[in-house]
């Protein structure tokens, strides 16, 4: 298994490589001049770190939260945390907010994020702990009710306001700077952490709360843990780049193939996955239609959904 982590390891360094120095217009890294450097590491660079934090943090998610709800097809937006993210941040669009200069946009993110977080926890606990019925029925009702108020600002925005706000919500990283960076490191870091150190608590959750007890696991106090850190690495991810789709639900089963059940390997396993595929859909979003980029969220889309429904014909990927 470590040799595995290791080829992975070196497979998503080669492929960060790869999304950074080839685009619209490839570049050699042993030979630039003053402009090809002043693009890689004032463009290019911060796109892809955002990229591959965002792409971890939902692949991580993905893996964690099919866990918690013992539920196959869970994704991290299924909660209903990144729904109050869009929801938030598309109004500081619309509205022309600048309180805070380029954080605004990701501030109001994080805080509709963790917003949505707080409501749909409180409406999944229950008798002292966390219910993961209760956490799928709250996230999925919230969303909804998230998407209609969105749906509804978009309805009476400008134009212009309009687009940029749809191309955010669809995950567009045009817009990723180097101050952003840091506040999303910070949470997404700490978020894969704590789902590592729950790693053997997570793994008795999915074999039923009965026997995860039995283990010495209190299964309400370690499923409100993991949920935080969900919630923290979602939100992060969110306020850097907007809504990117898929990967919390596809990589954490291609994962599986890889590294098996054990939580253990394959969180990082769907970590690194997730921003590889997240990395290599921007780079084709910026250089299949060059000039003209397309968010990362759609490519996400056209590449995950074709091969889930396959995975989805295989029996072993429902454990049937």
């Amino acid at each position: 298994m470590k040799l595995k982590l290791v080829l992975i390891t070196f497979i998503s360094a080669a492929v960060f490589l790869f999304a950074l120095f080839i685009g619209p217009e490839p570049m050699s890294p042993f030979n630039m001049s003053g402009i090809e450097k002043e693009i890689i590491f004032s463009i290019r660079l911060p796109r892809v770190l955002v990229s591959l934090f965002m792409g971890m943090a939902l692949g991580a998610s993905g893996a964690v939260l099919q866990g918690i709800l013992r539920n196959p097809l869970a994704d991290p937006y299924i909660l209903g945390i990144s729904s109050g993210a869009a929801l938030t941040a598309a109004f500081g669009i619309i509205t022309g907010l600048s309180l805070f200069g380029i954080f605004t946009v990701p501030l109001l993110a994080f805080i509709g994020a963790v917003i949505a977080g707080i409501f749909v926890g409180a409406m999944g606990w229950k008798r002292g702990g966390f219910w993961p019925e209760r956490l799928l029925l709250a996230g999925v009702g919230l969303g909804f009710l998230f998407s209609s108020l969105l749906m509804l600002i978009l309805s009476i925005s400008s134009d212009a306001k309009l687009k940029r706000a749809a191309l955010w919500m669809f995950g567009d990283l045009s817009l990723a700077d180097w101050s952003i960076i840091p506040f999303g490191f910070i949470f997404i870091a700490a978020g894969i952490a704590v789902s590592l150190s729950k790693a053997k608590a997570l793994n008795a959750l999915m074999l039923g709360d009965d026997l995860a007890h039995s283990l010495g696991f209190s299964p309400k106090r370690e499923r409100f843990i993991l949920f935080i850190s969900v919630g923290l690495m979602t939100a992060a991810s969110v306020s850097l780049g907007g809504m990117v789709g898929f990967i919390g639900l596809l990589i954490p089963h291609t994962g599986r193939f890889i590294a098996g059940s054990d939580s253990r390997a394959l969180i990082p396993v769907s970590a690194l996955g997730g921003g590889m595929l997240l990395c290599i859909a921007d780079l084709i979003g910026k250089s299949v239609l060059s000039p003209v980029e397309l968010p990362a969220g759609i490519i996400t889309a056209v590449l995950g959904a074709p091969y889930f429904l396959y995975l989805l014909r295989r029996r072993d990927v429902l454990g049937a």
